[in-house]
């Protein structure tokens, strides 16, 4: 029993079903009215014509009403007041259809007026008591379950519950009361809020707590066994950041933010979409406002190519794509277990999407033509590089193949299938390179951006626009310092920052995603867009809102270790470089940096000489051959300093 009733509070009864019930209470409306009319009119005498009629009518035209508006479609247990307004129109159709009826057969008297305006009314009182009997019902037995009387099971799972108030009163946090009544994992016992005005105020049967200091909020922790705190969005759990969350930190209650709406699975919040206030949600801003109609009219019934698909951004940017209609997505990536893992992914996230899975690496060319030859793609998000600044010190020879000979290869292949844009994935460390990794980022840059001017020019023919996007780093991604200090965090320390001073610009990775396919639309071709970062970040403060969101305290809990710059690592990142300026565009977060060109044919001679060096690992010549191509790229902390002072 205890399982049928669980099933009744879980699921949505069938259209059906409401169907049947609607059109039955109608009928007995119409019913009940001639049965009234006859029993307090002597003078009236129904034949039985008329009845049959009557009845008749009342049945196939509440078929067609509620067909019409569709009555049958509304989730009970979720009516709103627009529903039962509805019903209104629903049965004055019918009525009204009904009258016109019994006119044409003749049989219209003074006494069918008032009938029929009964018929109506009455109609409209059935519904509306079976609709809040069927409510009641719901939360009786939803009650009934969560309050342990008719399980054990069901008892434990109520006991176990976390207590959980809903910060503030926005649409978003009242709108977590649907969100969750069916959780066996989170109770929801009513709402938080630092407003006084809001002091005795309920909204839908959820009181609202009210708390003006740190002492109110211990009273309430203690007082409702509170487990806690569900903010309804990032922006919320921002504004907190010194306030409710360091409080929730240091005395062990949770901070939750609430998943979005495409989280609920079938009507019901789950425990797994549920997660921990982090601190990417704390260094986030509020939401960039970007043309999300433009964005969707140009991808849709496009075939779209994603290079470094299972990365960090290349996985989010298929994602996004996946939503806006797509005729197909060809993930592209030589990683096979993060490929696996992202196909599983979009299978079951979005089961409609077209997507086709491709292990391969942009170094190969033979690989590249393959895909282009077999999907034929029209737009190419070519994300795929080597990132990490030490390492690629390290192995500069294999930063320069991917980086740079596989940028060329992929924007060789985009000109030679016609492409209509390819939109590389640049980085702010190829401003004023002192390292490796964006020295070879920046020769990227150089050969895509040539090679769009060389077609503008006419010296190289192909139609495809190219488009570059700089930013900074992205928060969370694999391999970035966030996750490392979590760990360092969990383990009781230390956290290992490189330098007291060091600092860095961040953005989330869905921020980043939008805004390189806001800049893609906007684009007329061979620009490069940089985009606003907002305020650096030190991160030796960062070590510590993490320490702090931990509930811990610096130097005492843990401490903070400071081991050196690494090799090519700098002090400050920067956006443009000095001699660089920008021009505006249509969205203030987004500019277009002016940066010198370079010919296409030195474009290709220096690829040319760069890959051969690189294959062979001639190091020196190699990274001397950069420099010299770039000559603003001054190494930092590193062995290939020295080729700086030879130039000197």
């Amino acid at each position: 029993m205890g399982f049928k009733l669980s099933k009744y509070v879980s699921e949505f009864l069938s259209p059906r079903i409401i169907f049947g019930i609607d059109l039955l209470l109608s009928v007995l409306a119409s019913g009940l009215v001639l049965f009234c009319m006859t029993m307090f009119s002597g003078s009236l005498d129904l034949s039985g014509l008329f009845v049959a009629w009557w009845l008749g009518g009342s049945l196939v035209f509440s078929i067609v009403s509620m067909l019409v508006f569709r009555s049958y479609n509304v989730v009970v247990r979720h009516s709103t007041l627009r529903d039962l307004a509805n019903f209104v129109f629903i049965f004055l159709t019918k009525v009204a259809l009904m009258g016109i009826l019994i006119w044409i057969v003749g049989m219209f008297s003074s006494y069918m007026f008032v009938a029929l305006l009964y018929d109506m009314l009455l109609s409209v009182f059935l519904i509306i008591c079976v609709r809040l009997l069927m409510v009641y019902m719901y939360d009786s037995i939803r009650s009934r379950l969560n309050g342990g009387s008719s399980s054990s099971s069901s008892s434990s799972s109520s006991v176990s519950a976390m207590r959980v108030l809903a910060y503030g009163l926005s649409d978003k946090s009242v709108a977590s009361i649907t969100r969750f009544q069916n959780s066996p994992h989170y109770k929801l016992i009513g709402f938080l809020s630092d407003n006084h005005q809001d002091h005795s105020m309920k909204i839908s049967d959820y009181p609202v707590y009210v708390y003006e200091s740190e002492e109110d909020l211990k009273a309430l922790v203690s007082s409702l066994s509170l487990g806690a705190i569900m903010f309804s969005s990032e922006y919320d759990a921002q504004n907190e950041q010194n306030g409710l969350i360091p409080f929730c930190a240091k005395n062990g209650i949770k901070t939750l933010i609430a998943p979005s709406v495409d989280e609920v699975i079938g009507g019901r919040i789950m425990k797994s979409r549920i997660r921990e206030v982090k601190i990417e949600d704390l260094l986030g801003r509020p939401e960039i406002k970007i043309s999300l109609d433009t964005i969707k009219e140009y991808f849709k019934n496009k075939v779209i190519m994603v290079t470094g698909a299972a990365g960090s951004i290349g996985s989010e940017l298929c994602r996004q794509l996946a939503t806006f209609g797509i005729k197909k997505l060809i993930l592209f990536d030589n990683a096979e277990t993060p490929m696996h893992n992202l196909r599983l992914e979009l299978e079951a996230r979005f089961p409609r999407l077209d997507f086709v899975p491709v292990i391969g690496s942009v170094r190969h060319m033979s690989r590249l033509d393959y895909a282009f030859r077999t999907w034929k793609p029209q737009v190419v998000f070519h994300a795929a590089a080597y990132k990490h600044v030490p390492l690629m010190e390290e192995n500069p020879c294999e930063a320069v193949f991917a980086n740079v000979c596989g940028s060329r290869s992929v924007a060789d292949k985009c000109v030679e299938y016609g492409v209509d844009m390819m939109v590389m994935i640049s980085t702010d460390k190829a401003v004023n390179p002192t390292n490796i990794m964006g020295c070879s980022k920046r020769l990227a840059e150089i050969y895509v951006q040539s090679l769009g001017l060389a077609i503008e020019q006419g010296k190289v023919e192909g139609h495809t626009k190219f488009v570059t996007t700089r930013f900074g780093n992205v928060l969370g991604s694999n391999g970035s310092v966030i996750p490392r200090f979590r760990e360092q965090i969990r383990n009781g320390g230390p956290v290992t920052v490189t330098h007291p001073e060091i600092t860095r610009f961040f953005m989330t990775i869905p921020e980043a995603c939008r805004l390189v396919m806001e800049a893609a639309t906007m684009s007329t071709g061979n620009q490069i867009f940089v985009f606003d970062m907002g305020e650096s970040v030190k991160i030796a403060d960062l070590a510590k809102r993490m320490i702090k969101l931990a509930g811990l305290k610096v130097g005492e809990d843990i401490e903070i270790e400071y081991t050196g710059l690494r090799p090519g690592e700098k002090l400050y990142e920067e956006v443009l470089a000095d001699t660089e300026n920008t021009e505006p565009t249509s969205h203030d977060r987004i500019r277009i940096a002016k940066v010198r060109e370079y010919d296409y044919d030195e474009a290709v001679q220096a690829c040319d000489e760069l890959t051969e060096l690189s294959k062979r690992v001639k190091i020196p010549e190699m990274v001397k051959l950069m420099k010299q191509i770039v000559p603003e790229f001054k190494s930092k902390n590193s062995i290939f300093e020295m080729y700086d002072k030879e130039k000197v």
